[in-house]
């Protein structure tokens, strides 16, 4: 399962030149850092930290999901600049914890934010500026924001 998301994350990546992909990985970190392989996580890790981005498929060949997964690999700055962590789902046999607590069917991307509330769920492929409104929405996002341009509270 982890070499068919890293395959599907390799895939992804490839398109741009070879200059962007140079250019792109002296800025952009490690799509590994915040993509995590979601059969084996518990939500709870995150409380507080991260905010977890969903992705569910019946497999990794599923259109949706590959698309939804470009949109997110190629705007992976902003979802890091919002702590998100990227949990892929793609085996329905699987029975995994997140599968138990959120109840896919088919495709589906789930927002959850720090305080482990779902806020977002979406049954097809969602642009990352999209995704970075709703989280700039939320009170807990402003706050982060004003702590880090140093502004009183």
């Amino acid at each position: 399962m982890k070499l068919i998301l890293s395959l599907v994350i390799a895939a992804v990546l490839a398109g741009p030149s070879i200059a962007q992909d140079a250019e792109a990985a002296a800025v952009a970190p490690a799509p590994d850092s915040i993509v995590i392989e979601g059969s084996d996580v518990d939500l709870k890790q995150f409380l507080w930290e991260k905010r977890p981005l969903v992705v569910f498929a019946d497999s990794p060949n599923d259109a949706q999901f590959v698309r939804q997964m470009e949109l997110l690999m190629n705007e992976l700055p902003a979802l890091i600049e919002r702590d998100v962590v990227i949990l892929t789902d793609t085996d329905p046999s699987g029975n995994s914890a997140l599968r138990d607590q959120l109840h896919p069917r088919g495709f589906m991307l789930v927002l959850i934010v720090k305080d482990g509330t779902i806020y977002l769920r979406k049954p097809l492929p969602y642009d990352v500026r999209e995704i970075s409104r709703t989280i700039d929405k939320l009170p807990m996002r402003a706050r982060e924001i004003e702590d880090r341009r140093g502004l009183p509270d």
